[in-house]
């Protein structure tokens, strides 16, 4: 499916190595774009269809750390379309969504553009315990699930020993009401936002950038919760089209 953004914030595109993270001002954590119309309607889609595929609520130990990620999300929707009555979330696209019709993140899936993993402290690092996660460039929810930060970034070349102890120490460090974010760049062909890829396939090899069809950029934001602690980590996806 083919759903892209006019253009592409000019903050994404500044060079993103890793970590390369920034405090994240004032209450930019949701943000809507011009995209959020077809995005949702692809969002609630993919939730029904393919749920086992792009939602994983966790179990019993982590219940309250997902409700208190909805009831944070609830609370920080940005003004821009949103309106919140006892029963219903009324969202930009018109759509009223039934805050009680389904698990939370299922519900917070169907609302946010962005999707939302919640990371549980275990041991030495940071799991991932639950996420509603519609757009994935090149990776699958089933794989990094119960998965620490380390495990998950396996796959990236430049993930090494010494990145993954910064990464680890950011999210050990990440205060609440203090939230970071971070951007990438990833180039594609393909401008499907639901691009899943096992680690197990073959090695992807990007288009040069020079040939791209589609320009593809991530507004990562992390975050801590102020009564459970977990960390969240959430993902705005945009594409656009390079005109070539």
């Amino acid at each position: 499916m083919k759903i892209l953004q006019r253009s592409m914030p000019d903050d994404l595109l500044k060079d993103a190595t890793l970590p390369g993270v920034r405090p994240l001002a004032g209450q930019g954590w949701l943000t809507v774009d011009d995209a959020y119309s077809a995005q949702l309607a692809y969002r609630r889609e993919l939730i029904a269809g393919r749920r086992d595929q792009v939602l994983h609520e966790g179990g019993a130990d982590v219940e309250e750390a997902v409700a208190e990620t909805f009831d944070e999300a609830l609370k920080r929707l940005p003004d821009l379309g949103f309106r919140i009555t006892r029963r219903h979330i009324h969202c930009p696209d018109g759509s009223a969504v039934d805050r009680d019709a389904d698990s939370p993140l299922a519900v917070l899936g169907c609302v946010v553009q962005e999707d939302i993993c919640i990371l549980q402290k275990r041991g030495a690092e940071h799991v991932l315990v639950a996420a509603v996660l519609c757009f994935p460039a090149s990776w699958t929810l089933t794989e990094k699930l119960g998965r620490p930060l380390s495990a998950i970034h396996g796959p990236v070349e430049s993930y090494d020993k010494g990145i993954a102890a910064r990464v680890q120490r950011l999210f050990d460090g990440v205060q609440v009401g203090q939230p970071l974010w971070r951007n990438n760049m990833l180039w594609y062909d393909d401008p499907n936002l639901f691009h899943p890829r096992s680690e197990a396939a073959p090695k992807r090899t990007a288009p040069d950038p020079g040939q791209a069809a589609y320009r593809r950029a991530e507004r990562q934001c992390i975050l801590r919760l102020p009564v459970t602690g977990v960390v969240v980590f959430s993902i705005h996806s945009y594409v656009v089209a390079t005109g070539r």
